[in-house]
């Protein structure tokens, strides 16, 4: 593996350190939550409860990734650990995203009906009860109010997470 990493360019293989790697990793999180912040505030596009699912996913993988870069293990089961909690993170925003993107897909007469708000659901059902209804999907989760590329905001967050994964666990296995 260490091959693989002597041949790409010099100016390439700075953010495949570990600890520069994971402050790279902390600032594509933290690049990719100011720019929802961005949408939700200056653009007034408001997120579905998935979407917030989502962010606290990114929060997760972020907070991870900025402690993995300000400890910088140097055992390698530590740096390991670090790969795993960031990938558990982003592989539970995947899964999030996966949903998203299916419902979003969905025909609209067999999308789920609009739902309460994610505050109403808290107070009422409790975290897990609300967790529960929220991964079911609404309404307003399928609807597409921006696309880049052809592509809604989902659907960028999914290839962010694969992204996201497949780094920390680079990262995790690196000398």
């Amino acid at each position: 593996m260490q091959s693989v990493f002597n041949k790409l360019p010099p100016w390439l293989r700075w953010i495949f350190f570990r600890r520069l790697g994971n402050a790279c990793g902390f600032l594509i999180c933290a690049s990719l939550l100011g720019y929802g912040f961005y949408l939700q505030f200056a653009m007034d596009l408001q997120p579905c409860p998935l979407c917030i699912l989502q962010r606290l996913c990114l929060f997760g993988a972020g907070v991870m990734f900025l402690v993995a870069a300000l400890h910088h293990p140097v055992k390698r089961w530590a740096a390991h650990l670090y790969g795993f909690l960031i990938c558990v993170f982003a592989l539970s925003g995947l899964s999030v995203a996966s949903r998203h993107v299916w419902l979003q897909h969905t025909p609209e007469s067999l999308r789920p009906a609009c739902g309460p708000g994610l505050d109403f659901l808290l107070n009422t059902f409790g975290p897990l009860g609300s967790l529960q209804r929220i991964l079911r999907g609404s309404g307003e989760c399928g609807s597409v109010d921006w696309t880049f590329l052809g592509y809604s905001i989902p659907e960028w967050t999914l290839v962010w997470f694969v992204i996201l994964t497949l780094y920390a666990a680079i990262l995790s296995f690196r000398d």
